[in-house]
Protein backbone atom coordinates (compact mmCIF):
# COMPACT_ATOMS: atom_id res chain seq x y z
CA UNK A 1 0.00 0.00 0.00
CA UNK A 2 2.55 2.46 -0.38
CA UNK A 3 2.20 5.92 -1.25
CA UNK A 4 -1.70 5.54 -0.23
CA UNK A 5 -3.51 6.88 2.42
CA UNK A 6 -4.35 4.33 5.19
CA UNK A 7 -6.41 6.78 7.03
CA UNK A 8 -7.80 10.34 7.92
CA UNK A 9 -8.16 12.04 11.13
CA UNK A 10 -11.78 13.45 10.96
CA UNK A 11 -13.48 16.46 12.31
CA UNK A 12 -14.87 15.50 15.69
CA UNK A 13 -15.15 17.77 18.78
CA UNK A 14 -14.38 15.56 21.79
CA UNK A 15 -13.24 12.19 20.48
CA UNK A 16 -11.16 10.57 17.70
CA UNK A 17 -13.23 10.08 14.46
CA UNK A 18 -11.03 7.95 11.91
CA UNK A 19 -11.95 7.03 8.64
CA UNK A 20 -10.10 4.08 7.50
CA UNK A 21 -9.06 2.97 4.17
CA UNK A 22 -8.43 -0.17 2.48
CA UNK A 23 -8.39 -2.15 -1.58
CA UNK A 24 -10.67 -4.39 0.54
CA UNK A 25 -12.47 -5.25 3.54
CA UNK A 26 -8.84 -7.44 5.13
CA UNK A 27 -6.79 -4.37 4.18
CA UNK A 28 -9.27 -1.89 5.38
CA UNK A 29 -9.16 -3.65 9.05
CA UNK A 30 -5.48 -3.88 9.18
CA UNK A 31 -5.44 0.01 8.53
CA UNK A 32 -8.44 1.06 11.19
CA UNK A 33 -6.29 -1.29 13.49
CA UNK A 34 -2.97 1.18 12.31
CA UNK A 35 -4.70 4.25 12.68
CA UNK A 36 -6.01 2.90 16.39
CA UNK A 37 -2.58 2.73 17.60
CA UNK A 38 -1.47 5.80 15.56
CA UNK A 39 -3.77 7.55 18.02
CA UNK A 40 -2.13 6.73 21.21
CA UNK A 41 1.88 6.25 19.95
CA UNK A 42 3.83 7.03 17.13
CA UNK A 43 3.73 3.68 15.57
CA UNK A 44 7.35 3.87 13.24
CA UNK A 45 8.57 3.45 17.40
CA UNK A 46 7.11 0.37 17.98
CA UNK A 47 8.98 -2.50 16.82
CA UNK A 48 7.81 -5.84 15.45
CA UNK A 49 9.72 -7.90 18.33
CA UNK A 50 6.03 -10.24 19.09
CA UNK A 51 4.01 -11.95 17.23
CA UNK A 52 0.59 -12.98 18.24
CA UNK A 53 -2.73 -14.60 16.36
CA UNK A 54 -5.96 -13.13 17.20
CA UNK A 55 -9.72 -14.13 16.74
CA UNK A 56 -12.86 -12.07 16.94
CA UNK A 57 -16.07 -12.59 15.87
CA UNK A 58 -18.88 -10.74 15.32
CA UNK A 59 -22.78 -10.75 13.93
CA UNK A 60 -22.17 -7.97 11.13
CA UNK A 61 -19.53 -6.03 9.85
CA UNK A 62 -19.99 -3.08 12.66
CA UNK A 63 -19.66 -5.79 15.47
CA UNK A 64 -16.77 -7.19 13.90
CA UNK A 65 -14.74 -3.72 13.63
CA UNK A 66 -15.70 -3.26 16.93
CA UNK A 67 -14.56 -6.19 18.75
CA UNK A 68 -11.15 -6.35 16.32
CA UNK A 69 -10.28 -2.72 17.84
CA UNK A 70 -11.44 -3.37 21.18
CA UNK A 71 -9.39 -6.73 21.50
CA UNK A 72 -6.58 -4.57 20.26
CA UNK A 73 -7.09 -1.98 23.00
CA UNK A 74 -7.91 -4.66 25.89
CA UNK A 75 -4.47 -6.45 24.94
CA UNK A 76 -2.96 -2.96 24.96
CA UNK A 77 -4.75 -2.56 28.22
CA UNK A 78 -3.94 -6.14 30.17
CA UNK A 79 -1.24 -6.92 28.43
CA UNK A 80 1.04 -3.28 27.72
CA UNK A 81 1.45 -4.23 24.34
CA UNK A 82 1.90 -1.59 21.16
CA UNK A 83 1.43 -2.75 17.69
CA UNK A 84 2.43 -1.77 14.19
CA UNK A 85 1.59 -4.68 12.05
CA UNK A 86 -1.61 -6.21 11.32
CA UNK A 87 -2.14 -8.95 9.01
CA UNK A 88 -5.54 -10.31 8.80
CA UNK A 89 -5.52 -13.72 7.51
CA UNK A 90 -9.50 -14.28 6.95
CA UNK A 91 -12.65 -12.97 7.59
CA UNK A 92 -15.58 -15.58 6.63
CA UNK A 93 -18.67 -16.54 7.55
CA UNK A 94 -19.14 -19.65 10.19
CA UNK A 95 -22.35 -21.04 11.21
CA UNK A 96 -23.42 -17.30 10.99
CA UNK A 97 -21.13 -15.74 11.86
CA UNK A 98 -18.17 -13.28 11.38
CA UNK A 99 -14.66 -14.39 11.94
CA UNK A 100 -11.31 -12.54 11.68
CA UNK A 101 -8.26 -14.33 11.69
CA UNK A 102 -5.17 -11.52 11.80
CA UNK A 103 -1.37 -11.94 13.17
CA UNK A 104 0.01 -8.97 14.74
CA UNK A 105 3.10 -7.81 15.79
CA UNK A 106 4.32 -5.36 18.07
CA UNK A 107 5.98 -4.95 21.39
CA UNK A 108 6.17 -3.92 25.42
CA UNK A 109 5.29 -0.30 25.82
CA UNK A 110 8.07 1.19 26.34
CA UNK A 111 7.53 5.09 27.94
CA UNK A 112 11.25 5.68 27.46
CA UNK A 113 10.74 4.92 23.69
CA UNK A 114 7.38 5.10 22.70
CA UNK A 115 5.61 8.91 22.94
CA UNK A 116 2.40 9.02 24.32
CA UNK A 117 -0.19 10.75 22.37
CA UNK A 118 -3.94 10.39 23.63
CA UNK A 119 -5.01 7.36 25.95
CA UNK A 120 -8.05 5.68 24.44
CA UNK A 121 -11.18 4.97 26.91
CA UNK A 122 -13.15 2.78 24.28
CA UNK A 123 -14.19 1.91 21.14
CA UNK A 124 -17.72 3.42 20.37
CA UNK A 125 -20.58 2.01 17.96
CA UNK A 126 -21.60 5.92 17.44
CA UNK A 127 -21.65 7.43 13.98
CA UNK A 128 -19.43 3.92 13.15
CA UNK A 129 -20.11 3.12 9.30
CA UNK A 130 -18.13 0.54 6.68
CA UNK A 131 -18.76 1.34 2.81
CA UNK A 132 -18.06 -1.36 0.77
CA UNK A 133 -17.59 -0.72 -3.05
CA UNK A 134 -15.29 -2.69 -5.54
CA UNK A 135 -12.08 -1.85 -4.93
CA UNK A 136 -12.45 0.39 -2.15
CA UNK A 137 -13.74 0.12 1.59
CA UNK A 138 -13.51 2.64 3.91
CA UNK A 139 -14.49 2.11 7.54
CA UNK A 140 -15.52 5.43 10.03
CA UNK A 141 -14.84 4.80 13.67
CA UNK A 142 -15.31 7.02 16.97
CA UNK A 143 -12.64 6.62 19.53
CA UNK A 144 -13.20 7.62 23.40
CA UNK A 145 -10.58 9.51 24.78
Amino acid sequence: MAGEKRFDFLEHTADVYIAAYGKNLKEAFENAAFAMFETMTDTTDVKHECEDTIEVEGDDMESLLYNWLESLLVKFEIENMLYSGFNVLSIERINGKLRLKAKIYGEQFDPERHKQKVGIKAVTYHRMEIDERPGEVTMKFILDI
